[in-house]
């Protein structure tokens, strides 16, 4: 079961504004990232469904998080059936993100207080995502399907829907400007963030470094 509620969830993916997004199938290394994240300011982190046995790992975390790191929300990414939701979900996921929208997927989160962020490429995939129960839709991939301008085009007759791009953000001032102005609810970042260098060579410092430079960045953007 979760250890954090629905709207508690959300309200710090939206506070903070970054959702580090990452996979690896040695446990040791995802946790390094994970703590490194939070201890960089983004304590919501996202696990993605890549690999053989990946719930396995993702279980681990959560058991970690749970008893020795409890401010970190671990939640899970690349999830595009209800089975796999399920399966995290009894594993302690916090939230659920894909990258297409799935109706099973939104039902059984939905029925279950787990935020759902189902990929999304056009207005109309965003309202039915909404009308499933979706909070903050996530456009992917974010680049191709029109950038910061697809956000501002949609929130114009739409100003209620939050939106969070994945795909296309990187940690440049010029790059997070562009999206926060158009409005969106906040940014999910993989390698770009956390890049294959730095996870290769185990450098966690210098990725909490990143990270925290990151957020303050989104702070500053916002207005502080």
């Amino acid at each position: 079961m979760a250890r954090y509620k629905r709207l508690d969830t959300l309200t710090v993916m939206k506070g903070i504004g970054v959702v580090p997004v990452f996979y690896n199938g040695d446990f040791e290394v995802v946790k390094g990232i994970a703590c490194a994240c939070a201890d960089g300011g983004a304590r919501l982190v996202e696990f993605t469904n890549r690999g053989d046995r990946a719930v396995n790992v993702f279980t681990r975390l959560e058991e970690y998080c749970a008893a020795e790191r409890p401010e970190i929300i671990t939640g899970v990414g690349s999830v595009v059936d209800a089975p796999t939701a399920a399966m995290y979900i009894a594993a302690g996921a916090n939230f659920v993100v894909g990258p297409l929208l799935d109706e099973d997927t939104a039902r059984l989160c939905n029925s279950r207080k787990i935020p759902y962020s189902p990929g999304c490429g056009t207005a109309s995939e965003i309202h039915r995502a909404e009308s499933l129960g979706v909070e903050i839709c996530k456009i992917f991939p974010a680049g191709e399907i029109g950038g910061p301008s697809f956000v501002k085009a949609v929130k114009g007759p739409c100003p209620w829907t939050d939106i969070m791009p994945t795909g296309g953000v990187d940690p440049s001032k010029e790059n997070l400007a562009a999206w926060f102005q158009a409005g969106v609810a906040c940014v999910g970042m993989g390698s770009k963030l956390i890049t294959k260098e730095l996870v290769a060579a185990r450098d966690y410092a210098a990725i909490t470094k990143r990270v925290k430079a990151t957020v303050e960045l989104v702070r500053e953007i916002r207005g502080g």
